[in-house]
Parts: C-alpha cells; structure tokens; sequence
C-alpha cells in the first residue's frame, strides 16, 4: 500500500522532473503524522525535491495533491504550511491491508532493502574471566533483536563475539585459579593473597575443582612458568563455554567467535601497522596528559608509537606501541577491525556499554584508517540495569562475587520476560528491572498485556472452530471486509499496515526498544476493540447468524496475530497462546 502511494506522489511530480534529476519513488517520504487532526498520512517531498526540480514547494504540493485524488484509496488530501500534503485514505484502503498480512505472515515486514549485503555486528563480546552478568544480558538481548530486524531488511548479519583472550587480565584469572587448586589440595590459602587484580567468586573454586579431579596434585609446588599456560587456556576454555550456555539460556547464538591471542599468531597488529604507515598515519611522538587519566596504557611521558587518529575524525592520537615495545589495548582493536575488513566486511556494528563511550571515536577512525575509507563502524552504547525487588534494591551474587549473574536472571524470571525488559527502554536509558513486577499478570506489565492480547485472539478461534471446524486462509484473505469500518476497527488496520514501515525504520535508527513499544500499541487498539464489542453487540467477533461479518472480523484478528506473531520472532519471545 504504501509503495503504491509512494508511486501516486511520484507521479505528481514526474513533469517536473529533469533527466538530469535522480528521483525514485522509493525516496518519498511518507509518514503517520503525530496529531491525528492533519490525516492519516502527509509527505514532504515537495519540500524535500523543489528545490532540486526549480519549482516552488506549492506548486510542486499542488501536483502531488490532484495526484493522489485520482487514487481509490484517497479520500482527501490538502497543503499544510510551506508545502507539506495530509491526506486522509479511504476505510476501503486500510481493508486491503489484511490480506497482504495474512498471506506474508512473518515476512510482511521483510523489505530486501539492502539485498544481502554482509553486515558484521559484534557484540556481547564479554573477558572470559567471570560468568556473564545482567550489563552482558542487555547487550546480549539488544545485538541479538538488532541482527533480526537488519536481517528483515536485507542484510547478511554475522552475530560475532570477540574473545579478549590475552593479557594481563587472564593471567590473572590463571593465578586465581591456581590459589584455588592449590587449596583444595591441603595448602593454606589466604584471602590476602589474593590481589585486588584476581577473582574470587565461587566459579574460580568450581574451575579449581574440575582441574584437581582431572589432575589431582599434578601442578602442586611447581614454578609458574610449569602451570600459568596450561592454567590460562583451561581456563579460558572452560568460561567460553559457560558463556555460551549462558547466552543460550537467553536464546541468543553466535554466527562466530574472534579470537585475539589468534589475531596475534597472524601478526595482524604489524599488519594493519604497515598499512597506517603507507598513508603516513604513523609517528613517534609524546601525547600531552589528558585530564584525570590513570590508565599508563593510553599515556605515558616517553615517546610512543602513535596513530594519526585525529586525521579521521578523532579527539586526541592514540598509542599503539608504549616505549618499552609492548602494544597497547587498542592495537588490539586495529588487529581485529583490520581482520574484520580482510573477511570482506564495509559495514560494521559494535553494540558496548556506557563506559566505553571514550574508545567511539578511535574505533571509528581506525576502521575507516585501514580500509581507506571504503568501510564504516557504527557503534550503540548501552546503559546498565538495576535490579529490583519491589522497589527495593537486589543484593550481588554470591557465586559471582561482584554482580548478579546472566544466568540467575533468566532462572528467576524466564528468558521471554528477560528478553522483553533488555529491549522495553531506549538504549541511551538505564532500565529498572523489579522481579516481582515483570512477572505480574496484570495489565500493568507490558509484556503480560501483549500475550493476553495474542491469548485473547487464539481463544476467539478456538471457540469458532469448536462449532464451525477450522476456518480456510483463502476464506480469510478473500472475504468481503467492508463490515470494518468502525473506528476502532479502522485504527487497528492503521496499525498493522504500518508494521512493516515500523520495522524498516527500527532497523536503521538501531533502536530495537521501537518494536515493544509498537506491539504495546497493537495491543492496546485489540483489547480497546474487544472491550468495544462488550457495550456493542455489532462490533463481536462472532456472530453465530452472520458468518460473512464474522470471517471478515476474524480475518482483522488473524493479520494482528500474524503481526504480533511477526514482533515476537523478532524480539526472540515465544508467543503464548492461553494464560497460565
């Protein structure tokens, strides 16, 4: 339908249009407008073009008006302010929506926008040094419903997690680890001995235990260099895959793991180091002291090796080798981007929390650094989550020590409604996660009241079905629907038409938090509609002495279940057919 509109418009413009001029119908603009008084529609595309066709607004306005009142569907349309056009559709326009819905199901709202293009998305992208907690499940949650709306319009998404497997960090978890080992094994271990660098959850003594029942006293009393490898990747290894478990708890699976001791072997930072030096993006130089720094791995007084990255859009250069020769953090960043632009990526995605709103800038001058700006990094940073208890605040974990667990979220609450609360607010906004409130059955609770909606549909054709036997799609798609014309049928059908431009528009705004508030929006219209048929017998569902109005009102019910049906694969929720 909208396409359809979109060709109407452009019509109105074609004899204005210069061969020189590159205009397609897919350009036009066409949008809901926020105060329902101007229509059910308005574009701006003779603001947007006139100048570009040498026509002023409202004349160009004016051809696209007689334009659209020669459409069926188009019951009026007029010129607001400079040039803007409301219009308003026919009910008989919002009707032929329900077919469309009915026959595409879940793929009504795919659009090949793009047409298979690969895009790289990264995220989650934990330190394999601890269990995943609540800041992971939301990034978790939000890269895995981003790669499913980018795949609705046309994008070959690959969901990547890049392993810090090296460094300082993990040698650390390592000596954890052999504390631990060493006390199972009847050597006194204090709690002093343990740095404020090292871990102590209890997952460091289950890591511990396994090493001791598979090589009891094997490593006992030998020097570091014997056991810290072999401690290092066995305990690497064994946190990856409880990462795994755990994201496969939230029903969130990666396409592929990056692995940086890997990208090391290849020599990849010297690698992406030529390259820089070709475009002469490289010197040795002295940073100046940035305000409040005490990582010595961005500054240092002596000279560096530097990266040019205010060449391309950066606040300050950056180090990639420290005077002593050792490569710094964000070499390692140029390593993986580079591997990332070799596998044959233009488009990238990074999905980080909040704190690492400082390393934007450098991420994105390195990217379009190493592919000589043939390649683009964009990047979402995300808030945290606090948790709750009726409004109060929930205690740390105690298995993981500092924080509370991925997994104990989802084994308290369920995967549906942890998913669901990751994805209910604005990235940019801190969300607060009550356990009581988000598994209420109340209408109160977002999510409760979108399954009762889609409960409440599945139930009224069960009851048809039990007197009536199962009811045919080419009955439903091929029915007389002109019946639908109350207002509250009406906006339903408005709703569901724009799901699939809703779609397109979350999916490049990267904004997935759209989609629940959108299906809330369904929702509502539908419980709005069925508690309109209780005061109004005309408007029920089922009219035992009239099936023509009701196939036709059950076909409106099966397009917003398609839909809901088609909001829930994307959010990656089950849909529940009755309440329990």
């Amino acid at each position: 339908m909208f396409q359809a509109i979109r060709e109407c418009i452009f019509d109105g413009m074609k004899s204005f249009l210069k061969a020189e001029t590159l205009v397609r119908s897919t350009d036009v603009l066409v949008e809901q407008p926020k105060d329902k008084a101007y229509g059910d529609l308005y574009t701006n595309a003779a603001m947007i073009f006139a100048k570009r066709l040498g026509v002023a607004p409202k004349v160009l306005a004016k051809a696209i008006c007689e334009a659209l009142r020669k459409s069926e569907d188009v019951a009026s349309a007029s010129i607001a302010g400079a040039g803007f056009v409301n219009f308003k559709l026919r009910s008989e326009a919002w009707q032929k929506v329900i077919p469309e819905v009915i026959k595409q199901k879940k793929s009504y709202s795919y659009s090949n926008v793009f047409g298979n293009t690969p895009i790289n998305l990264e995220f989650v992208s934990a330190n394999p040094t601890g269990p995943l907690h609540t800041g992971h499940a939301r990034n978790a949650v939000f890269g895995s419903v981003v790669a499913n709306l980018l795949e609705r319009i046309g994008y070959k998404v690959t969901r990547e997690f890049y392993i810090n497997d090296q460094g300082h960090q993990i040698k650390f978890l390592a000596k954890s680890v052999y504390l631990r080992y060493c006390e199972l094994l009847g050597k006194e271990v204090s709690e002093s001995d343990f740095t404020s660098d090292m871990y102590c959850g209890d997952y460091i003594k289950d890591l511990a235990k396994e090493l001791v029942e598979s090589y009891s006293g094997k490593f006992l009393d030998k020097e570091e260099a014997d056991w810290l490898d072999f401690f290092c990747r066995y305990s690497i290894d064994r946190m990856l895959e409880n990462i795994k478990n755990d994201l496969a708890l939230l029903g969130v699976v990666m396409d592929k793991y990056s692995s940086e001791a890997e990208l090391c072997k290849r020599n990849l930072v010297n690698e992406a180091l030529d390259i820089l030096k070709k475009h002469d993006d490289i010197y040795e130089g002295v940073l100046p002291r940035p305000k409040g720094i005490t990582d010595a791995d961005d500054w240092e007084e002596r000279p560096q090796t530097l990266f040019k990255s205010t060449k391309y859009g950066d606040d300050v250069d950056r180090a990639i080798r420290k005077s002593d020769g050792t490569w710094t953090y964000f070499a390692g960043d140029l390593a993986y981007h580079l591997d990332k632009i070799q596998r044959g990526y233009s488009k990238m995605i990074a999905i980080l929390g909040a704190d690492h709103n400082g390393y934007v800038k450098r991420l994105k001058s390195a990217v379009s650094a190493l592919s000589g700006g043939k390649a683009s990094l964009e990047v979402r940073l995300y808030q945290l989550v606090n948790f709750l208890e009726n409004g109060k605040p929930v205690r740390m974990s105690k298995r993981a020590g500092t924080f509370i667990t991925l997994r104990e979220v989802v084994e308290r609450v369920g995967k549906d409604v942890t998913r669901y609360m990751m994805i209910s607010r604005h990235h940019d906004v801190m969300i607060d996660f009550d356990f009581v409130k988000a598994v209420e059955h109340s209408m109160d609770n977002p999510l409760f009241y979108i399954q009762y909606a889609y409960a409440r549909i599945c139930s009224v054709f069960r009851h048809f079905e039990a007197e009536n036997g199962k009811i045919s799609e080419d009955e439903l798609v091929n029915c007389d629907k002109s019946i639908l014309s109350d207002d509250a049928e009406i906006s339903l059908m408005k709703a569901l038409a724009f799901w699939k431009e809703q779609v397109k528009s979350t999916a490049l705004a990267i904004e997935p938090h759209r989609i629940p508030v959108y299906m809330q929006n369904i929702a509502s219209l539908f419980h709005s509609l069925w508690n309109k048929g209780k005061s109004n017998t005309e408007l029920r569902f089922i009219d035992p002495t009239n099936r023509n109005d009701t196939v036709a009102r059950l076909s409106l019910l099966m397009a917003t279940k398609s839909v809901l049906d088609d909001g829930f694969a994307i959010m990656g929720i089950t849909p529940m057919s009755e309440m329990r």
